[in-house]
């Protein structure tokens, strides 16, 4: 097997150290090692993972047989889209790939940079290639931030191989980044990290003396580690920092219990990313957890998104849609639990208010679910954009004038509560829409009647038998 690939260059056959090759200008920004001593740096950024084996939570990307691991053993330079949450290893990823192809490693921001620092950048790679043979990787952080032209820009320099791109992205690839850039680099999908192993980097922290706060002699509480592991929302780099400051509280020799990991990570949010790809997961949750009639579930993803800003009158206007669209005439007394408990929400406000929209998901999810008035309503508006003209039939028109009477317009209308059975023999839809069935019923709660008093009606329109009086009118 080959040798164990490291960050610093420390490997056997690594050659030169990376530290000492990549500082060729104070512009190119090469991590931020430069100029400043170890214990200067942030301790999420000393315990930044040195090997492959140092990563955690990455094994579908980096165990042995997976294309990104043979890229990285093999120093194979190429352009990707790292796509993941914060704290997941993107910019570590990117760095082992240069350290391995011996490649410099620049790094920009979409956040804070353009395009006069991308044409900045290629403009040292294409002199230092030209000059050494030495190829540059170009690793964009928050890419996504960067819109279609800026994008646009990195396109002629990966073609001709100027720089190799490492795009980083919180969002949705599909969404966020231009289909010609997708299609000259791959995406590699990076998880959160699960609690289990946030604990485990933690305990390394706590433990090594050079990179971490191994020297403070700090005393854990492991309920406080598992805590704030969980706390961490897959995120190492959040948990690392809220450690150190922790520990910082804490002084050496002291105490880490839940309280100072609580006092060290501060105020925490709900992840929760209001009008992005995580907020769309949200809402995609809450809905199928209603849908599935799950009110635990439904409970869960209200919260996560009320605990993250999101706008009440969204979540209640997407419950408005779920009360027709997934219960429907199941249960017709959700569509007006949902507009009572609207109506008590504004009445109240936050955070007395978030109850009742509570109890609105609550009540969505527990009823019985039928999609059949959201199938009919699809239908019907398919039919209307077929036969967007088809007349209204003379005799269900209106005849205010003796004109309109001569013409035909009403003759032959019967009013159905005169009718013995108070249902008349005839049509109400457009001659070439005759016979057509959009809604039609379930088996289940209120549409098990609706079923059976509707088929009692289409028979006697019919003039057919069955004709038994509706006691329910």
């Amino acid at each position: 097997m080959k040798d164990e690939l490291n960050l610093f260059g420390e490997s056997e056959g690594a050659g030169e150290p990376t530290s000492s090759r990549q500082a060729e200008t104070p512009s190119e920004r090469e991590g931020s090692r430069q100029g400043k001593s170890s214990a200067a740096q942030p301790l999420a950024a000393r315990m930044r993972p040195r090997t492959v084996a140092e990563i955690r939570g990455q094994d579908h990307l980096l165990a042995e047989g997976t294309s990104l691991r043979a890229a990285l053993e093999g120093g194979e330079l190429s352009s990707m889209i790292l796509w993941g949450p914060p704290g997941s290893g993107k910019t570590t990823v990117a760095r082992l790939l240069a350290q391995r192809g011996d490649a410099t490693f620049v790094s920009l921001s979409a956040v804070t940079e353009g395009v006069t620092r991308i044409r900045e950048v290629v403009k040292q790679a294409r002199t230092r290639l030209d000059a050494t043979g030495r190829r540059t990787i170009l690793f964009c952080d928050e890419i996504h931030r960067f819109n279609r032209a800026q994008q646009d820009a990195f396109l002629p320099h990966v073609e001709e191989g100027t720089v190799v791109l490492v795009g980083a992205t919180t969002e949705n690839p599909s969404f966020e980044i231009n289909r010609p850039l997708l299609s000259r680099a791959p995406v590699y999908l990076l998880k959160p990290l699960d609690a289990r192993e946030i604990e485990e980097i933690l305990v390394e922290a706590l433990e090594d003396e050079e990179r971490g706060v191994g020297g403070m002699a700090l005393e854990a509480d492991p309920e406080a580690l598992s805590a704030l592991a969980r706390w961490a929302d897959g995120d190492a780099r959040r948990a690392l920092n809220a450690l150190e400051a922790a520990a910082s509280l804490a002084g050496p020799g002291g105490g880490l219990g839940v309280d100072e990991v609580r006092e060290g990570l501060q105020l925490r949010f709900a992840h929760y990313d209001k009008g992005r790809e995580e907020g769309y997961n949200l809402i995609s949750a809450f809905h199928k957890s209603i849908r599935g009639g799950d009110p635990d579930g439904a409970l869960y993803w209200l919260a996560r998104m009320l605990d993250g800003g999101e706008d009440p009158g969204y979540l209640a206007r997407r419950m408005f849609r779920m009360a027709s669209e997934d219960v429907g005439m199941a249960d017709p007394e959700a569509l007006r639990t949902v507009a009572a408990g609207w109506e008590a929400y504004q009445a109240a406000g936050s955070p007395e208010g978030d109850l009742a929209l509570a109890q609105m998901a609550v009540y969505l999810a527990s009823a019985t679910k039928s999609n059949r008035l959201y199938r009919a309503w699809r239908q019907v508006l398919e039919a209307v954009r077929e036969h967007p003209g088809a007349p209204v039939p003379l005799h269900l028109r209106n005849a205010p004038t003796e004109l309109l009477e001569e013409i035909g317009y009403g003759k032959g209308y019967r009013y159905d509560p005169d009718e013995p059975k108070g249902i008349a023999a005839q049509e109400y839809l457009p001659e070439s829409l005759r016979g057509s069935r959009f809604y039609d019923p379930g088996e289940s709660g209120f549409e098990a009647v609706l079923g059976e008093r509707l088929a009692r009606w289409r028979s006697l329109r019919s003039g057919g038998a069955g004709a038994l009086e509706d006691p329910e009118g």
